[in-house]
C-alpha cells in the first residue's frame, strides 16, 4: 500500500494557520509503522492528483466526508479498472473535534 500524505505547507494552505498540529516527518513516521503500509509518499500540491497518475493505483481510498464523485483522481482510477474506496471517519479522532475541545478549556 502506497499512502499519499501532503506536505506542511499544503495542509496550510488547505485547512489555514495553526495546521498541520503534527508535522510532515511526525505524520510520515507514523503511517510508515503501520504493518500494511508499504511506501508514504508526500505531495506538496493541494490535492494528488500527479501522484495518483503516477502511481496509477487499483484502489484509491478517502474518507468518509467525501463521495465517489468528489475523489480527485476516482475518473481515473475507474477507466483503468479500478475502484474508489470511501471509508467512514471515526468521530473521536478528529483533529478538528480536538483542537476545538482544546480552545473551550480556555474560556
Amino acid at each position: 500500500m502506497i499512502v499519499g500524505i501532503n506536505t506542511d505547507d499544503s495542509v496550510t494552505r488547505l485547512k489555514g494557520s495553526g495546521r498541520p498540529v503534527n508535522d510532515l516527518q511526525s505524520r510520515m513516521v507514523l503511517l510508515a509503522e503501520l504493518r500494511s503500509v508499504d511506501y508514504v509518499v508526500p505531495f506538496d500540491e493541494d490535492t494528488p492528483l500527479q501522484l495518483i497518475e503516477e502511481v496509477k493505483p487499483d484502489i484509491l481510498v478517502k474518507g468518509g466526508d467525501y463521495e465517489v464523485g468528489s475523489v480527485v483522481g476516482a475518473d481515473l482510477v475507474i477507466s483503468r479498472g479500478g475502484r474508489v474506496e470511501i471509508v467512514p471517519l471515526l468521530e473521536e479522532f478528529s483533529t478538528t473535534d480536538i483542537i476545538n475541545s482544546l480552545e473551550h478549556l480556555d474560556e
